[in-house]
């Protein structure tokens, strides 16, 4: 992929890759990136390239303007004409939201100001998340007579169910800190350090096997849903087939032979 930030800058989502890192950036700064129909389907298209695209190990959700975003486009929604119409855009961006699950490259939102009821939705569906201090996090659906439901799905598998119940109940938001209390972020770092954080991060998983990254993510997920013996079971047999793959043999004589790894799906 390439970037497209300095040809479409009024594009709803802007993409750039370097050193096998995707940034997704979304560039609706004045709706403090609402998610408009058109920037899920910017999103939709743009995950489904990635996850065929064998040069991109890591992706990075990011976002322009004082926010990070402030859920779906309500004034979009309020022009629809029937519950069939606002269902099937809900239905739309609930496929994105399964796609960055199921992508095979882990995705780390980048969170820099408000996340809120969608928004919220999106740092719980991905992989991980780095937070600036001045980031919060909100479902107030409750405060407009509509409540939550689809920012729930995501928030009450990231975070403990009394945790996600509060958010939702309340409406009321929560600073980053609590965010990592909870555990809907991995880290919490001031506005000044989040870009070398994030870097950080992803140039850390970025450096991994790509393969293996892939079917850890998948078989992570999975297993969640699985009774803890069938859980073990797939487990053990993904980490058997493992050792036989060519970056399994690699890392293990790399590792017994005290040197680095050359990891054949990154060539």
């Amino acid at each position: 992929m390439t970037s497209n930030a300095a040809t479409q800058t009024e594009a709803p989502l802007l993409t750039e890759t370097k050193d096998r890192i995707a940034t997704l950036t979304l560039n609706r700064p004045g709706q403090f990136n609402a998610l408009s129909s058109a920037l899920i389907d910017e999103l939709q298209s743009t995950f489904d390239q990635i996850a065929a695209d064998p040069t991109v190990s890591v992706v990075v959700l990011a976002a322009n303007g004082r926010g990070f975003c402030a859920g779906h486009d309500l004034k979009e929604i309020r022009a629809m004409g029937s519950v069939p119409d606002v269902e099937s855009l809900f239905a739309r961006c609930s496929r994105m939201m399964m796609t960055i699950t199921t992508l095979p490259q882990p995705v780390i939102a980048r969170v820099h100001g408000i996340a809120t009821a969608a928004g919220c939705q999106l740092v719980a569906t991905c992989d991980l998340a780095v937070a600036s201090t001045a980031a919060s996090f909100a479902t107030p659906g409750v405060n407009i007579g509509a409540f939550c439901y689809t920012p729930s799905v995501a928030l009450g598998r990231a975070v403990g169910r009394k945790h996600a119940m509060e958010m939702l109940l309340t409406g009321e938001a929560v600073d980053a800190a609590r965010a990592y209390e909870i555990g809907l972020v991995n880290r919490v770092v001031s506005p000044e350090a989040l870009d070398a954080e994030v870097e950080t991060l992803a140039r850390c998983i970025a450096s991994k096997s790509s393969a293996v990254i892939a079917s850890g993510k998948q078989v992570f997920y999975r297993q969640l849903e699985l009774s803890l013996g069938d859980a073990y079971g797939i487990a053990g047999h993904a980490i058997a087939c493992d050792f036989f793959t060519d970056d399994g043999k690699e890392g293990v004589d790399a590792f017994l032979g005290k040197r680095a790894p050359r990891w054949k799906s990154r060539q």
